[in-house]
């Protein structure tokens, strides 16, 4: 079975050029089921509402206002038994940022040296066609298959994942699934999670010329920055997966944003850092954050000046738990086992430190899943972000021997 080339650098572009960032997920999806149609799958379109969905126990968040939560879902049956095999993407992307720092606009998707350029090319609009192009292939080729074929695209994932849950409480689950988020052809068998924080440390006012009169938050919150730091260092260096220590730093916290201060000459009262931190393997958000709760209120209550003010620490947002799947499962062998048959290498098992649906698959919709997918995680979210075609090429040719299996 060939892949058409000529057939995923097109639908590459179409869908790169579509503005999907992540809450405005209606056109990309349209298109979608247009492209699901024409691979004669039988199309439906889910609609949920998130404000509903919010009520579900395992709701995982969101981080930015939506009306809607559109679940494009493809089926294929065979109508002789075998496994129900899944393929699931995710179709939202982050914001362009800066424009000043793209070569080319990142909504006009371009092609040079093999690599195609343009915002969610890895992250994973390369995946989504290539697991698009990987069933038109198997279904255009005639081949016997057993069971049914499920193709899926969510919205959602960047803010927390509720597309892949709307997906699962629609009924899309299977024996087992794969997600070609951009793993560079190597095979992630588990992954960390996150959750997002917000600390707000309390300061005393004071003039600049009488500073030793005030307490400066910013001060106060290098205290905090210490406790997270060994915190950091301590769950970390106690991490004992293998494929997880073999990353270095699996689960790190940031702060990635700060604010406070009104006045240059006033000493600050008050300061707001958002924050990122990691969930260990084996762990929920909700677990991850009794860990993250007990280590700031530590250094809290032992700093004199914090002690006599309460702890003010807030979760919120997309709450990613960790998951995992044995690497010497069938699962996981067999993908290996297609890449190796269509490439002569052998992937990889990876562990990853970031959180993806695939942990909504296995944990809320007990679906055994893997990532395997073109590109490399370090072009996501970056300007003049690229997935190279090759490996474009190669995930649809491996993914179709995948669901060619009997």
């Amino acid at each position: 079975m060939q892949v058409d080339r000529d057939r995923i650098v097109e639908d590459l572009q179409d869908v790169v050029s579509i503005p999907s960032v992540t809450g405005t997920e209606r056109r990309v999806q349209e298109r979608m089921a247009m492209l699901m149609e024409e691979a004669t799958l039988s199309v439906e379109v889910i609609e949920t509402d998130p404000e509903q969905l919010a009520s579900d126990p395992d709701f995982p968040g969101i981080e930015v206002p939506r009306t809607d939560l559109p679940v494009v879902v493809g089926r294929y049956s065979s109508g002789r038994p075998g496994p129900t095999r899944m393929l699931l993407g995710h179709i939202d992307v982050v914001p362009t940022g800066d424009p000043a720092t793209w070569e080319t606009p990142p909504w006009e998707p371009h092609v040079a040296d093999g690599l195609l350029y343009g915002r969610g090319a890895c992250d994973m609009k390369g995946g989504v066609v290539a697991m698009l192009e990987a069933v038109r292939v198997v279904l255009e080729s005639g081949s016997d298959l057993n069971g049914d074929l499920v193709v899926v695209t969510v919205p959602a994932e960047e803010d927390g994942g509720s597309g892949a849950l709307a997906a699962i409480r629609a009924g899309c689950t299977a024996d087992m699934a794969v997600i070609p988020e951009p793993t560079g052809l190597d095979v992630v068998v588990a992954h960390a999670g996150a959750i997002t924080f917000t600390i707000r440390v309390p300061g005393k006012a004071a003039h600049a010329s009488t500073r030793l009169a005030g307490v400066s938050a910013l001060d106060k919150l290098r205290v905090v920055l210490d406790a997270l730091e060994a915190d950091e260092r301590t769950r970390n260096e106690s991490e004992e997966h293998p494929l997880m220590k073999a990353l270095g730093l699996p689960y790190p916290t940031i702060i990635g944003m700060i604010e406070g201060g009104s006045w240059a000459s006033t000493v600050m009262d008050a300061v707001e850092v958002d924050g990122r931190y990691g969930v260990r393997l084996g762990q929920t958000a909700a677990e991850a954050e009794l860990d993250l709760r007990a280590a700031v209120e530590k250094a809290w209550s032992g700093d004199p000046f914090l002690a006599g003010h309460p702890l003010d620490l807030d979760v919120w947002g997309g709450r990613f738990d960790s998951c995992s799947v044995p690497a010497d499962s069938p699962l996981p062998q067999s993908v290996a086992a297609a890449h190796q048959r269509l490439t002569g290498e052998t992937p990889e098992f990876l562990g990853a430190p970031y959180g993806a649906d695939m942990r909504l698959l296995i944990n809320q919709g007990h679906t055994p899943t893997v990532m395997y997918g073109p590109g490399h995680a370090t072009q996501a979210h970056t300007a003049n972000e690229f997935v190279p075609l090759e490996q474009v090429y190669t995930c649809a040719a491996v993914l179709a021997d995948w669901l060619s299996e009997s």
